[in-house]
């Protein structure tokens, strides 16, 4: 697909973008995201910094992701070890 020209406001900057088309609902949902986070920090804490706002955004998804890279990794050990019973089970009962 081709790339289109876009502009995402972001804590009252706008950025100019290029993206491929199919990338563009996506960004704008992520653009959307973060802003709506950085109106709960505003409306929840004394902060009123931009900076500080985008820091404790980053730092909240930064974690998200980390968390959600952990829980993965372990439903696919948990996936290996019941894949690698189900393989000695059906070892055992071929060998019989």
């Amino acid at each position: 697909m081709g790339e289109i020209s876009i502009k995402i406001n972001i804590a009252d900057r706008v950025y100019p973008l290029k993206v491929n088309m199919d990338e563009e609902e996506v960004i704008r949902k992520a653009a959307k995201l973060i802003n709506d986070r950085i109106k709960e920090y505003q409306d929840n804490y004394a902060v009123r910094d931009k900076q500080d706002l985008l820091s404790m955004c980053v730092l909240h998804y930064a974690t998200a992701t980390l968390k959600a890279e952990k829980r993965m990794v372990d439903e696919d050990t948990q996936v290996a070890d019941k894949v690698y019973q189900l393989d000695q089970l059906l070892e055992g009962f071929f060998s019989k």
